[in-house]
């Protein structure tokens, strides 16, 4: 049997506007220029070049007095908050090029077929942050198979990993800690701490990795001097050849134009927003005319023309709008940055840095939690201290003991400062290092050690053990 009945649905309809500013919102500048550009180019009735032949202001039309029955909005010619200066500078950072970017180019200047090339750029993308390849060989040949179409073998496979083995940094492509090492070691110059050492992890891996020095001694018939020797090797070696990279932060090849510039003086905090070569936009005259000529016309061409301006009229209206829009949020969003994290901006100090998150920013600027990270998104400011992602200054908070709140940051800053100063022949356990925190007035739970400990690169307490 058959049910009719009416359902009820309320659904918010983003206008043109609004999606034209949220797009711009979220790209950084030197996107927005290209954006701009673009813009110009696809739409006739915009204009950023002054007509040399219009010397009357009644042919140089305003869109103000273009009006047809009140159909068409009444909008500013122009976007001139980006200053006066029409060929403005700005400073760029070149940020170095990704490890993805660089293997393949490696790749580029070895002497392979078209099917190994690919073979091998399909393993390369494969390795994770770290440079390792996690993933067997047989699921490496079904991936090329069903999703890249490429037949192979797990021997082809191999013979491309090897080569890939042989790219900088030494140790990439490495399927284990113990591979990796083995890499490093056989690409360093022959000799007896050398050969030690490779001895040491290649047969001795186990002992090695828990740290059971005469264990080794023993099996490899060598003394302490020796095992001191060959350690020496081995902690200099790279365990993380992709580099560990914190992924909030990492950044494609690119170059970095400041969306931002502090000016710190005196302890007043000011800042600018770097202008570029956005054009002055204004409405291309022979458009507004033909709009014009159109008025109370009945032929059915003029008024097609005159519809088709109309729209361009109203999509350049938008545009130029969501422009202003988009300053108007970013400024004010930094502005509520720069007021929440004063102490921090005039020197740097990460122990300043006071926990904040978007939910901080939007209750003071009024916008939602989306706009404003899509504001953080991508966006750089440049300081006398460094060049930062608008994304560093946000972190998550905890107590001390007299409970004031404190950075994640301020925290891993202390755990860092605990780590350094302990015995490296006894090394502190994470259960040690709660206590060592709780004594300079930080409570935090051994699993939040844990995991600081693995955002910060250190080791558990017996890899940090020395001889």
């Amino acid at each position: 049997m058959l049910k009719t009945g009416l359902e009820l649905k309320q659904q918010q309809k983003l206008s043109p506007l609004q999606i034209q500013t949220i797009k711009l919102i979220q790209m950084p500048i030197q996107e927005l220029e290209q954006k701009v550009r673009a813009e110009l180019e696809s739409n006739p009735v915009l204009d950023d070049e002054p007509d040399p032949n219009s010397e009357s202001e009644t042919r140089d039309v305003s869109i103000d007095s273009i009006k047809e029955d009140g159909d068409i909005p009444a909008y500013r010619l122009k976007v001139n908050n980006w200053g006066k200066d029409p060929r403005p500078e700005y400073n760029t950072f070149s940020v170095k090029e990704s490890f993805t970017q660089s293997l393949q180019r490696q790749l580029g200047f070895r002497d392979l077929t078209p099917h190994e090339r690919e073979v091998a750029s399909f393993i390369i993308g494969s390795l994770d942050d770290d440079g390792y390849l996690r993933r067997d060989i047989d699921t490496i040949v079904d991936d090329l198979a069903f999703r890249a179409n490429i037949e192979t073998t797990p021997e082809e496979v191999e013979r491309m990993l090897a080569i890939i083995q042989d790219f900088e940094p030494v140790g990439v492509g490495a399927r284990d800690l113990q591979e990796c090492l083995l890499i490093q070691l056989r690409n360093l110059k022959p000799g007896p701490e050398v050969n030690t050492a490779i001895r040491i992890v290649d047969e001795c891996f186990q002992d090695f990795s828990n740290k059971h020095f005469q264990k080794i001694c023993s099996r490899l018939n060598i003394n302490e001097d020796q095992l001191k020797a060959a350690f020496a090797k081995i902690v200099k070696l790279n365990p993380s050849p992709g580099g560990q990279v914190d992924d909030s932060y990492a950044d494609q090849s690119q170059q970095i134009v400041p969306d931002f510039i502090l000016d710190e003086h005196d302890g007043v905090l000011d800042f600018s927003m770097p202008r570029f070569n956005v054009p002055e936009i204004r409405v291309n005259k022979k458009y507004a005319d033909l709009l014009l000529e159109a008025k109370g016309s009945s032929e059915r061409a003029q008024k097609e023309a005159a519809a088709f301006v109309k729209q361009k009229l109203d999509s350049a209206k938008w545009f130029v709008e969501a422009l202003k829009q988009r300053q108007n949020t970013l400024s004010k969003t930094m502005r509520a940055i720069l007021d929440y994290q004063h102490d921090y901006f005039i020197d740097g100090d990460e122990s300043n840095l006071r926990p904040m998150v978007l939910k901080d920013i939007a209750e003071i600027t009024g916008f939602d939690i989306s706009t404003i990270s899509r504001v953080v998104n991508s966006k750089f400011i440049e300081t006398h201290f460094g060049i930062f992602p608008l994304k560093y200054f946000f972190s998550e908070g905890m107590e001390n003991k007299e409970g004031e709140e404190v950075s994640t940051r301020e925290l891993k800053k202390v755990l860092q400062e605990c780590v350094d100063a302990e015995d490296k022949k006894k090394p502190l356990t994470d259960e040690q290092l709660v206590e060592e925190m709780a004594k300079r007035g930080y409570n935090v739970a051994r699993r939040t050690i844990a995991k600081y400990r693995g955002q910060l690169g250190i080791p558990l307490a017996r890899w940090r053990k020395e001889i």
